[in-house]
């Protein structure tokens, strides 16, 4: 028996092997030298289907063409019969598969531009919308899209040298050399994804989770050009394939999780977001408790990490979605902005305040109400920095008229909180810009409620006068210790 087994597993492969797609550069990562021929040295592994055949395509479809040993020019679609367009989609995705170096401007220069011309034609075959291509077909694409897009990352440049990071800012932005190629991956990728004739029960199969999560991870790219395709690719996967949807929300927020509490370096963060604030403004009412929470979770946290500059836009346009979606959510996200509010970094705070408007402009009465004394705590050592951008941006705040009648209906409370802070300005500030607008702001207080301006003014110059009293009195005790001193014969003190 067991010699029956040992034979059995080592049988011939019958003719119908043949058309296994891992002989090709199709399956899984064989023995082949990446440089000579297709290179599936990053495959996709579709974990929910069997083979090609095995999968529901219909027998009658062609077979895999046999492997390709050199790139050479094949026909134009329009140029051959509609019988033989499938076959001849094979064949041109085989050339797509091959590899080049990029690095050499040189190297392999007519092949490079047989595999360039072979991508256009088959863009606008799907884009023509010609000829619905078989599932076989669907299936050869996708794995040709992950064998020349899912690569390794070079790493940052801070990386590379051990040196210390710099700010993501400064740095330049490395350009993939292999963008010729790569754009017209990704257009490909991308026509399919939008085509009428793509159905989502058959594309599902080989845009699975897995696929999805590789192109997270290509979110890391350095190239901006590469980051634009992906976000248009992925917005669009989300819009289409509605079984992925919380898959790639929560795929998102663990890729914030990572930037936020260990890395604090990721290239596409800017561009995550933007797909977030469309998928925000389509969240049904009333918001589920799942959205909330990654508000407060992901969200909110965002405004922690030092390069926020580099995507702060984005993120303050999730934020404010959030607030016009439900108006109750304000309480939360302006006691989460507080909580994050810059001490040290002056730009950073102009940033929040920036976005701290946009909040204000969509928050109501009573949620204004349950976080205005800490608010104006924070915008009243606002008014008072020494950085003429914090306190010129916190004062404008007083331009928007959403924010004046919020602040007129709760002026009890609001004016004694930063009146100290007005005053102080216009004895001390040294920028003649902020000592304006802070006359002006004053000047407003005093016209909306003259009673009440004079309480705080009477209260301000009490408390002034208690201060100056402290003072001398602290002198004189000083005072006091040094004649103290002087007296029992300190020859050896010094006085100061």
């Amino acid at each position: 028996m067991l010699k029956k087994i040992m034979k059995g597993g080592h049988k011939k492969p019958s003719k119908s092997d043949s058309t296994d797609p891992s002989l090709y550069g199709f399956g899984p990562p064989g023995s082949r030298n990446p440089g000579s021929g297709p290179a599936p040295n990053v495959t996709v592994n579709h974990a929910s289907r069997a083979g090609p055949l095995a999968s529901g395509a219909n027998p009658g479809a062609p077979a895999i063409p046999p492997p390709m040993g050199s790139v050479e020019p094949l026909p134009l679609f329009r140029d051959v019969a509609v019988s033989e367009r499938q076959n001849l989609f094979l064949r041109k995705l085989q050339v797509c598969c091959f590899q080049f170096d990029f690095s050499d401007t040189l190297k392999s220069v007519r092949e490079k531009e047989i595999k360039r011309q072979t991508l256009l034609d088959l863009v606008d075959f799907i884009q023509s919308g010609s000829g619905k291509i078989t599932e076989m077909c669907q299936e050869e694409m996708i794995k040709m899209v992950g064998i020349n897009i899912f690569r390794c990352l070079p790493p940052a440049p801070h990386e590379n040298t051990g040196q210390e990071a710099t700010d993501p800012e400064e740095e330049e932005p490395y350009l993939e050399p292999s963008w010729p190629h790569l754009q017209l991956v990704y257009e490909l990728l991308l026509r399919y994804v939008v085509s009428s004739d793509t159905d989502t029960k058959v594309a599902k199969r080989y845009i699975d989770h897995s696929f999805v999560l590789k192109l997270l991870d290509l979110f890391d790219s350095e190239d901006p050009r590469e980051r634009e395709y992906l976000k248009t690719i992925l917005h669009r996967i989300y819009g289409k394939f509605m079984v992925h949807r919380p898959f790639i929300r929560k795929a998102i927020n663990n890729i914030f999780y990572r930037f936020i509490y260990e890395t604090e370096r990721h290239s596409g963060i800017g561009e995550l977001l933007e797909i977030l604030g469309s998928i925000i403004n389509g969240f049904a009412l009333p918001m589920k408790e799942e959205h909330k929470l990654f508000l407060v979770r992901a969200l909110i946290p965002l405004h922690k990490p030092k390069p926020i500059a580099m995507y702060h836009q984005q993120l303050s346009y999730c934020i404010t979605q959030f607030v016009e979606k439900d108006y109750k959510l304000a309480d939360t996200v302006i006691r989460g902005l507080l909580k994050y509010w810059p001490l040290t970094n002056c730009q950073k705070e102009v940033l929040f305040l920036g976005e701290l408007e946009e909040v204000l402009e969509a928050t109501q009465s009573a949620e204004f109400q349950r976080c205005m004394v800490p608010l104006f705590r924070t915008i009243a050592r606002c008014l008072n920095s020494s950085h003429f951008q914090v306190a010129e941006r916190a004062l404008f705040l007083w331009n928007n008229e959403h924010i004046v009648s919020l602040i007129a209906q709760n002026r009890q409370v609001v004016l004694p909180i930063i009146f100290e802070a007005l005053e102080r300005n216009i004895s001390s500030h040294w920028n003649q810009a902020v000592h304006g607008l802070t006359v002006n702001v004053r000047k407003m207080f005093m016209e909306m409620d003259a009673e009440l301006f004079e309480e705080c003014q009477r209260q301000f110059a009490e408390k002034e006068a208690r201060a100056r009293d402290v003072e001398e009195q602290r002198e004189m005790t000083w005072k006091k210790l040094a004649d103290v001193a002087a007296q029992r014969g300190g020859d050896d003190m010094v006085t100061v």
